[in-house]
């Protein structure tokens, strides 16, 4: 049996299994690549904690910390994460490594780097391989990725998808007040 219970800011979700309480909790990790990606990671957790998902920010690198990188990807679904966001620039691949090794949905988030103005970023996560899905959102796409995550959620919490719907109305409540000021 599944309850859940709003402890701060954070929904507790309590799973009843032979009458023993375990507590769980909605969980994302936001990984970068780069301290430099962290602007366009706080667009991301700024969606996840409107919607009260509590979140778990890294920086870990495919490339300079590869075995932080497999440790995390391997421990991720035992520590109650069940979404990633991966941001990376340039090579990109730490969305694909992470991908390759946890069970879990991945999301990619390229990063606009000097060198093609993120194109370099989005390719390389786009393009994966058979058998090791990433979902990828636009260059610098960080609210985009956050809301991925909260409707890839809302799966599993009914209550989440509720919230969604209530955020897409007011978004088209929004368009419709910005419609209004120009047709003046």
């Amino acid at each position: 049996m599944l309850k859940t219970r709003k402890i701060s800011r954070v929904t507790h979700n309590i799973l009843i299994y032979d009458d023993k309480e375990r507590v769980f909790y909605m969980k994302v990790a936001v990984v970068m690549g780069s301290i430099s990606d962290k602007e366009v990671a706080d667009k991301s957790v700024e969606i996840l904690e409107k919607f009260d998902i509590d979140v778990e920010m890294r920086v870990i690198s495919a490339h300079r910390t590869p075995y932080e990188t497999m440790e995390f990807a391997k421990k991720a679904e035992d520590e109650g994460i069940e979404v990633i966001i991966a941001i990376a620039g340039k090579a990109a691949h730490l969305a694909g490594v992470i991908a390759a090794i946890t069970p879990l949905p991945v999301i990619g988030l390229p990063i606009k780097s000097s060198t093609m103005d993120g194109m370099d970023s989005l390719l390389s996560i786009v393009q994966m391989p058979k058998g090791v899905p990433v979902a990828t959102v636009a260059i610098n796409g960080g609210e985009n990725a956050g809301l991925l995550a909260v409707q890839i959620l809302s799966v599993k919490y009914p209550e989440l998808r509720n919230k969604f719907k209530e955020y897409k109305i007011e978004m088209a409540k929004q368009v419709k007040e910005m419609d209004a000021k120009v047709k003046k």
